[in-house]
């Protein structure tokens, strides 16, 4: 290829321009903050107290803007108070921040802009307040907890109140109490972490009242969740949403809970969607109590007590859709009173799309002795229940519409009414059901 004259010309302005502006360029860059700074500060192997070191290291980085840097290395510290501003990076399961004493071992009052990235949080073996944390965070704007670990807290992990931001790619292990709680949120989200071996909980999302919360929990891996501190279900739950509204609860893996892998009590408006669960002692999706509309859509049961429960009308329970779920080998535990039921409902919901199999009692339960009203249960495929599905007949219960359902290898019959816990009647799907003035059933498929 041939060069010209104009070619040439261009190369060597451009050249010139680049020799010019060189030295300026060079200038700016050292006249220019580091992306880091350490601020002087060394790792002493665990053995000293950095507390001092430390917090006067945070305060010149909130001041400064420049983040401080921690080379891999224990750090021993107590309680260090972080300003708004402040940004600490670590080296990933290496830069390891140990609690010896203090109430918490990091804490953020009124703060805003903090960053913390990249530290492994460790409870050294002394004395958390009770109901403490290694992280508490209280009135917090934009907060972010990345590629952190929180590891063996004598009651909680981390801890937030009114706090807006991101946790993410996180992990949290070994935590007493609960892993990550919430309470009060003003726009948080929670993404991507692994939370495994917990005494109580996994994730919590509460509010010190009824409200919308709108907190996103997803793509997280929660599993093998104790109850430690016992109870009838407010311990032992993967993720536990409490008073919390419009909290979406999607793509999570959630197995080897002692009760729920997703309970949302008295939580209106949360959503359930694609959510992978297995191994669960009691109900795998729970919404309950007084809570008005849940959306308990794509998910995967694999073994538990009960598939999805959404119950309590007597409470104010009541507005759902249960839709496109798949819920499989589910057993009765007796000891916490579940029937191994494989979804059971109460009042002005939809039951739609779902594939039910391999249940002990009921696929699907509607109401409870008066407790039923405005149900739709269509198009659903259930195989190998002891009873397809049973429906409440009390002179007070409210009315079932059951049709275009397919029921193959039911025992007692694929459609029964229920007298309180007793199977009345004849087989609904094979003979009329116009004695029971608050149901129609229709074609409906038995094999």
């Amino acid at each position: 290829m041939q060069i010209g004259r104009r070619q040439v010309v261009l190369a060597g302005v451009g050249l010139g321009l680049a020799a010019m502006a060189g030295p300026r360029l060079l200038a700016a860059r050292e006249s220019e903050p580091q992306a880091f700074s350490t601020y002087g500060i060394v790792p002493a192997g665990g053995e000293l107290d950095q507390t001092a070191t430390l917090q006067v290291a945070a305060d010149a980085a909130a001041q400064s803007g420049t983040p401080l840097f921690l080379p891999a290395g224990i750090y021993s510290t107590n309680r260090l108070d972080l300003k708004s501003g402040t940004h600490i990076h670590g080296v990933p399961g290496r830069t390891i921040l140990r609690y010896r004493g203090g109430g918490t071992l990091l804490s953020l009052k009124g703060a805003s802009n903090v960053r913390l990235a990249g530290l492994v949080l460790e409870d050294g073996g002394n004395a958390l307040d009770k109901d403490g944390a290694l992280l508490a965070a209280h009135d917090a704007k934009q907060l972010e907890i990345a590629d952190c670990r929180v590891l063996g807290s004598g009651e909680n992990g981390i801890t937030l109140r009114q706090v807006s931001g991101r946790v993410r790619d996180c992990e949290f292990a070994n935590i007493r109490k609960g892993a990550l709680f919430s309470e009060d949120a003003t726009g948080l989200q929670i993404a991507h972490n692994h939370l495994h071996d917990c005494g109580d909980n996994g994730i919590l999302v509460w509010r010190s009242d009824a409200g919308e919360d709108g907190t996103i929990v997803t793509g997280n891996r929660v599993e093998r969740i104790e109850a430690k501190s016992d109870g009838t279900g407010q311990n032992g739950n993967g993720i536990n949403v409490y008073r919390a509204g419009s909290v979406q609860v999607s793509g999570n893996r959630i197995s080897d809970c002692a009760f729920t892998a997703i309970r949302a009590n008295a939580a209106s408006n949360c959503q359930m969607i694609g959510n992978s669960c297995a191994r669960l002692g009691e109900v795998a999706l729970y919404a309950d109590f007084a809570f008005q509309g849940a959306v308990i859509a794509n998910n995967l049961v694999d073994r538990s007590a009960v598939g999805i429960s959404v119950t309590n009308f007597n409470e104010g329970g009541r507005l759902a859709v249960v839709q496109g779920n798949l819920i499989r080998n589910i057993f009765i535990r007796k000891d916490v009173d579940s029937r191994g039921i494989g979804i059971a409902v109460e009042a002005d919901s939809v039951v739609s799309g779902n594939v039910i199999e391999a249940v002990p009692t009921f696929g699907i339960l509607l109401g409870w002795s008066p407790y039923l009203r405005d149900v739709n249960v269509t198009d659903n495929v259930i195989r190998n229940a002891h009873i397809g599905i049973a429906v409440s007949v009390d002179p007070a219960a409210g009315t079932a519409l059951i049709t275009d359902n397919l029921i193959v290898g039911s025992k007692d019959g694929a459609i029964r009414g229920l007298s309180g816990p007793t199977p009345v009647g004849p087989d609904l799907a094979r003979e009329s059901a116009e004695a029971y003035r608050n149901l129609a059933v229709y074609a409906n498929v038995v094999r």
